[in-house]
């Protein structure tokens, strides 16, 4: 099977050493300004859109996390020169995260995995999530996801209610099949096992207030990734949208304490 690397859309932006920063579901690179603009101000910042989504190239067929750790992979190697990266994937980008640290650990300093999962007990939810977006469009799903996204205090501040706005509207223009194909293969995953494989230094960081997420599936992530830590934000599942800057401290903690 041949593997298509796509056109990715990537922001890079910055000086110092590399992060890259992966997306979740439905969202785009944007996901990322207030993180981004933290850690700019001494790192090498690399944001992406995963294949299907923003301004990176749709790809026709059917979907596999491993693919997003491969296009991960193929990124870094041609935007940080070979240099190993801070990488920092939060839900599908997490879940990025964890097979690329299987997969490419040379190209890894550290891995950090926001409001993820390793595993799904129930695919059920997802299947009609993509039954429904196959019948009715992405809008069908958009209100709930962002509800899901964001605590109702922050929808409810004005930075909230616009955070929230372009949240939908960015979800609203991801491309109906693509977000099928990408909410299947985030169904699919199954890192129990590999996450006992991964090697690199690993911070795992689980949304107080996350529905989609819950607490749980961080604490299993930790227990299965040899000396992984955990960190836990007072956010629902778009932690790093509604509180960039103690995300974004949370991070350069972490780097410092290695």
């Amino acid at each position: 099977m041949t593997t298509i690397t796509p056109r990715l859309n990537v922001v890079r932006e910055g000086d110092g050493p590399f992060v890259v920063l992966s997306h979740a579901l439905g969202c785009d690179l944007h996901m990322w300004d207030g993180v981004a603009a933290q850690l700019a101000r001494a790192h090498t910042v690399i944001r992406y859109d995963h294949r299907n989504h923003g301004g990176s190239e749709v790809v026709p067929g059917v979907l596999r996390v491993e693919t997003l750790a491969q296009d991960a992979a193929d990124l870094i190697a041609r935007e940080a020169g070979g240099e190993p990266v801070h990488f920092v994937g939060l839900s599908m980008g997490g879940m990025t995260a964890q097979a690329l640290a299987v997969r490419h650990p040379e190209l890894l300093k550290t891995v950090v995995i926001a409001n993820s999962a390793a595993h799904y007990p129930d695919q059920a939810p997802w299947r009609l999530r993509a039954e429904t977006v196959a019948a009715k469009g992405v809008a069908a799903i958009a209100p709930g996801a962002v509800a899901r996204w964001l605590t109702p205090a922050y929808a409810a501040t004005p930075e909230g209610a616009v955070a929230a706005r372009a949240l939908h509207d960015t979800l609203v223009r991801t491309d109906a099949q693509g977000y099928i194909e990408s909410c299947n293969a985030v169904a699919a995953i199954d890192f129990r096992d590999s996450n006992r494989r991964i090697a690199t230094p690993t911070l795992v960081i689980g949304g107080l207030q996350d529905e989609a997420t819950p607490m749980a599936m961080s604490e299993a992530m930790v227990a299965q990734i040899p000396g992984a830590r955990l960190a836990t934000i007072d956010a629902a599942h778009l932690s790093a949208v509604e509180r960039p800057i103690e995300f974004a401290q949370m991070l350069i903690d972490y780097w410092r304490s290695l």
